[in-house]
């Protein structure tokens, strides 16, 4: 927790310093009204004046008037530096996430990412908005009354000394048992969230398979284990305010009890001695309940503390993973458009065995590399490599003759545009989509206009009225795979980039369409060197150089021709699909 509060900023810092002051300036007149109160106990006793008794109470109250006053000011500054504090937080977090690596990001899960930025964060603006107050108030007003009350009697000091050790025991308790239940707690919200997000993204997978009873059945029990979780922590937190009701009505009943008698024990006829200790009784009574008031705002804090505490170390892990791909310094380089491997071998974190093993070649300026092979051979592990979403476990990645390692991460997505196998896109225009990030090229309409031609979208997208500036739903929802598959490839091709990285981004293209777009790129981006990972042969029969990969292997590298006739898995791909007139 304390990590996290190093996020403030000037703003938060001076709103909570200006709630301390302001705290104990409300502490100091509350604090001051028990010493009105035997003021006002001794002017009744010995016939003051009407007019003495009045200026006492004007005083009491111009005491709570000012401390409520504090009190709204508190609670106003509190809420803004919650509130400043969480949007800094979760900017800091969300931007740290940005930085991860795929494999990271995986590590955690997105479904815990989303979790830890948006409940963990609003866990701990609760506790600063609800509890900043309260947090500051309770120890500093225990700690002053206890001195206030010191020198009145050492047997009521006794008796509260006991009630107060016993509401610490009980409270020690309660959040040593529920601690641990609100870690599994956060755990569950980021199964909850999984299991929502896979029915939503799934929905017509379910409706079709008639699942909707199997997902609501994997919703429920992850719901009734959060809610068996919740009622635990829900039922001990229930005893927390009986308890301390009992403890400080206890308190006043023990005081006075005990101050009844300790009366007794004074000569009726010594009345100064018994009017200031019947003084001292009340008095100690106000004390000693300001005492226990302090102890039962701790507890509605400790309702609040330890789910923010949970949720402040799962931001803190987020925070503390160091990203792996690390930008280098290099900025500029003498080749253009080539791609090298020199013995690059790769593996998965916690797996047995290398994804890909000794992969080398290299590919020139305006060149065409295809990359085929059976699922699971490593394909978009490759590509993955060029794009550099993983760094390599062994060997050189070069583009342009410098390792990606060394190149600036802008510098080197300049160089780059990838398309992804499953087509992804944002919520907003055709144009938004397609001017997506940033990039050296200067985008214009006539930019745009290309750019859609060389995709083979300009014939869908002609048929909107409102043309480029048609709305396109969350994740690209209200069009066709095929579609966007080539609003895919327009947003690459128009950052005018040395490399294309294709990831199977043909698959749900018809034939015909499949053949005009590679007709386009040929024909308009002769200088872009294309990396094209596909699984049907037509679609990179006709590449410059094509790897056949097998179980992480180079198995076959060469034109289609030669490959034919060397490599029994290409032959065997090729002839599973095209007939013997076909590949001649």
């Amino acid at each position: 927790m304390f990590e996290l509060l190093k996020n403030l900023r000037g703003k938060e810092k001076k709103n909570i310093f200006c709630c301390f002051i302001l705290v104990i300036g409300q502490i100091y007149f509350d604090l001051r009204l028990p010493d009105y109160m035997t003021e006002l106990t001794k002017l009744i006793n010995s016939t003051g004046t009407t007019q003495e008794i009045f200026k006492v109470g004007i005083r009491m109250l111009g005491c709570a008037i000012i401390s409520a006053a504090l009190a709204i000011i508190c609670g106003y500054l509190s809420a803004k530096a919650a509130s400043g504090f969480s949007f800094s937080l979760r900017e800091k977090l969300f931007y740290h996430i940005m930085d991860l690596s795929k494999g990271e990001v995986q590590k955690f899960s997105v479904a815990s990412l989303i979790t830890r930025t948006t409940n963990d964060v609003t866990q701990i603006q609760m506790l600063i908005s609800m509890g900043l107050q309260m947090l500051i108030k309770a120890p500093i007003m225990a700690i002053w009354a206890i001195i206030k009350i010191l020198n009145k009697s050492w047997q009521l000091s006794i008796v509260t000394a006991c009630f107060v050790v016993a509401l610490v025991v009980c409270l020690v308790l309660i959040m040593g048992s529920c601690i641990p239940r609100f870690r599994l707690v956060q755990k569950i919200t980021d199964k909850i969230n999984r299991i929502a997000r896979e029915n939503l993204n799934g929905i017509n997978v379910v409706h079709a398979f008639n699942a909707e009873d199997y997902q609501n059945r994997k919703f429920n029990e992850a719901s009734k284990e959060m809610m068996t979780l919740q009622m635990k922590n829900q039922k001990l937190f229930a005893l927390m305010q009986p308890m301390m009701s009992l403890g400080m009505n206890g308190l006043s009943l023990t005081i006075y009890w005990l101050g009844s008698a300790l009366l007794n024990n004074i000569a009726a006829a010594d009345t100064a001695q018994r009017l200031a200790l019947f003084s001292d009784i009340l008095v100690f009574s106000t004390y000693a309940t300001y005492i226990v008031m302090s102890f039962m705002m701790l507890a509605m804090i400790f309702m609040f503390l330890p789910q923010a505490q949970v949720s402040a170390e799962r931001i803190n892990e987020v925070l503390d993973c160091t990203p792996t791909i690390i930008s280098g310094n290099c900025a500029e380089s003498k080749e253009k458009g080539t791609v090298e491997f020199q013995n690059v071998s790769f593996c998965y974190p916690d797996a047995a065995e290398n994804e890909l093993d000794n992969i080398n070649f290299k590919i020139n300026q305006g060149e065409t590399l295809a990359i085929i092979g059976a699922t699971g051979s490593g394909k978009t592990t490759l590509v993955n490599l060029i794009a550099r979403f993983y760094d390599a476990t062994e060997g050189k990645v070069l583009i342009d003759g410098i390792n990606i390692k060394d190149y600036d991460l802008n510098t080197l997505y300049d160089k780059l545009s990838y398309i992804p196998q499953k087509a992804i896109l944002f919520s907003g225009s055709i144009k938004d989509n397609i001017f997506f990030g940033e990039s050296n090229n200067t985008w214009n309409d006539n930019c745009l206009n290309e750019t859609i031609k060389i995709a083979q979208a300009k014939e869908f997208v002609d048929k909107y009225s409102d043309g480029y500036d048609h709305h396109i739903a969350q994740m690209g929802r209200n069009v066709s795979g095929g579609q966007k598959q080539r609003l895919s490839i327009a947003r690459a091709i128009a950052r005018k980039p040395e490399i294309l990285i294709f990831d199977d981004s043909f698959s749900a293209l018809d034939y015909k369409t499949d053949a005009l777009l590679r007709e386009s790129l040929d024909t308009e981006l002769k200088d872009v060197t294309k990396v094209i990972v596909a699984q049907r042969i037509s679609t990179i029969r006709h590449a410059d150089k094509i790897i056949v990969l097998d179980q992480g292997k180079m198995v076959g590298y060469g034109t289609h021709q030669q490959l034919m006739k060397d490599c029994t898995v290409y032959k065997q791909i090729a002839t599973s699909q095209l007939s013997v007139s076909e590949l001649a």
